[in-house]
């Protein structure tokens, strides 16, 4: 059997015979039309590559901004509550000059428990925050790789 098309001949049990020179013309032209095709397509990979490399900087800084609110909240949370104790605080002193009686001494207890619950969540807000990494890590590494891709594919 005689592929005319292709200008290769096949036996029946699938051995190739042999190429004609017209085959070889029709394969150069044919690497001219799969060149263009290959930068066609090059193109098309580079934009869909960029357009992923977006969507990923998009979910990170959406990863990053949710950690960061978490961290924020201990803090606000810490803050709010070293203000109430400053407040006791300046009560029990209030209460203390007022008069000097022991109903003042349990309003300053408080005020230490409150202060220390409220360090205790500032320091937790101050250690998440210091968790936190970079923005956008997988998108820096892998827009580095692809750099490399490139300067490798033009040498």
């Amino acid at each position: 059997m005689s592929l005319n098309d292709t200008g290769i001949t096949v036996r029946e049990d699938g051995t190739v015979l042999g190429t004609s020179t017209r085959a070889d013309a029709k394969a150069s032209t044919s690497d001219r039309e799969t060149l263009g095709e290959l930068f066609g397509a090059a193109s098309r990979d580079f934009s869909e590559l960029v357009r992923k490399e977006v969507e990923l900087a998009k979910v990170e800084l959406k990863e990053e901004a949710v950690e960061a609110g978490k961290a924020g909240a201990f803090m606000g949370a810490g803050g709010l509550l070293g203000y109430q104790a400053l407040l006791i605080l300046l009560l029990a002193v209030a209460w203390l000059l007022a008069e000097v009686m022991p109903i003042w001494a349990g309003l300053l207890i408080v005020a230490l428990v409150v202060g220390v619950v409220a360090a205790v969540l500032v320091m937790s807000g101050k250690k998440k925050i210091g968790e936190l990494s970079p923005p956008v890590p997988n998108t820096i590494e892998t827009l580095q790789e692809d750099a490399q891709w490139a300067k490798q594919q033009l040498s």
